[in-house]
């Protein structure tokens, strides 16, 4: 009985952590993010009280480049009067994290204002290919792992000459 119960000890001493994960459902379907808080453990923690909070309910994509990037998660996107300011909401909450060596297809990133620093925040953007320009530029808090064709849907959206979305997703 004492080496069943040492082995199963061990076992469960040695089993990997179960994944924490978040499922985005959008109009154009639902995609699941495996989170990665050993990775960015600041940005990932914001994202998640975020989630709970409610504070990307309502949200939409915003900006994506067709079959290249799609982001999200601004709190301005809410109300459609306020169009011309999307991209700017819900940044400067997070201090910096290593950057991500490589921006591989699915990898879900915290936006940046480009050149200030601790500028992350309630944005994120999800790389629908590999992005080797982006490679060591962003905090990488977590990778598509299910529903890629979604986010790939989404890229394909249109967007005005700002690459602002035309339709709300």
């Amino acid at each position: 009985l004492l080496t069943t119960l040492l082995v199963w000890m061990l076992a469960v001493l040695q089993a990997p952590a179960p994944v924490k994960q978040a499922v985005v459902e959008t109009t154009a379907g639902t995609f699941i993010i495996d989170l990665a808080p050993e990775q960015a453990p600041a940005t990932t923690a914001y994202f998640v009280k975020t989630a709970g909070d409610g504070g990307y309910t309502g949200t939409i994509f915003h900006k994506m480049i067709k079959y290249g990037i799609i982001q999200g998660g601004d709190p301005l996107t809410r109300d459609p009067a306020r169009r011309a300011q999307y991209g700017t909401g819900g940044l400067s909450a997070v201090k910096d994290e290593p950057r991500a060596a490589k921006m591989t297809r699915g990898s879900v990133a915290a936006v940046t204002i480009p050149g200030k620093a601790d500028s992350a925040g309630q944005q994120f953007f999800v790389a629908v290919v590999d992005q080797p320009g982006l490679d060591g530029k962003y905090t990488v808090f977590g990778h598509v792992s299910d529903g890629i064709e979604v986010v790939q849907k989404i890229s394909e959206t249109p967007v005005d000459d700002k690459g602002v979305a035309t339709a709300r997703i």
